[in-house]
C-alpha cells in the first residue's frame, strides 16, 4: 500500500527515484559554496588595497590556490544542478529541453576550465 494513486499504480508511474540524490548534491555544493565564499570575501578584504604583485603572491599559497579551484567547480557544479532543474521545470517544449540539458554541462565545463587554466597561471606566474 503506497501513497499513489490508483490510476498511477496501474500505469506504474511514479518517481524516478533519482531527485534525492540530486536534492542532496545541491545542499552540499551550497554549504561548501558558503564556507568557500565567506573564506574569498575575508581573503579579498585582506587584500583590499594590495597590488598585482601582492594578489599574485597570495595566489602562489598553495592553500589559497586549491581554495580558489575548489570554490570555481563548487560554484560551476552548483549552477549546473540548479539550471538543470529550471530546465526540467519550465522548459516545455521537448527538442528546446534537450538540447539545452546537453549544452548546459558543456558550458559550465567550459567556463571551469577556462577559471581554472586562469587560477592556475596567475598562481605559476606564467
Amino acid at each position: 500500500m503506497g501513497t499513489r494513486s490508483p490510476i498511477a499504480r496501474v500505469r506504474g508511474l511514479g518517481a524516478a527515484r533519482s531527485g534525492v540524490g540530486h536534492w542532496g548534491r545541491q545542499r552540499l555544493t551550497a554549504i561548501s559554496n558558503l564556507l568557500l565564499v565567506l573564506w574569498f570575501i575575508f581573503s579579498a578584504i585582506g587584500l583590499s588595497g594590495a597590488g598585482y604583485a601582492e594578489v599574485r603572491a597570495w595566489l602562489a599559497s598553495p592553500i589559497s590556490a586549491s581554495l580558489m579551484i575548489l570554490l570555481i567547480l563548487s560554484i560551476c557544479y552548483h549552477a549546473r544542478l540548479g539550471l538543470q532543474v529550471v530546465v526540467e521545470d519550465y522548459v516545455h517544449h521537448e527538442p528546446a529541453r534537450l538540447a539545452t540539458l546537453v549544452a548546459i554541462p558543456l558550458i559550465v565545463t567550459a567556463l571551469a576550465v577556462t577559471c581554472i587554466v586562469a587560477v592556475l597561471k596567475v598562481s605559476l606566474g606564467s
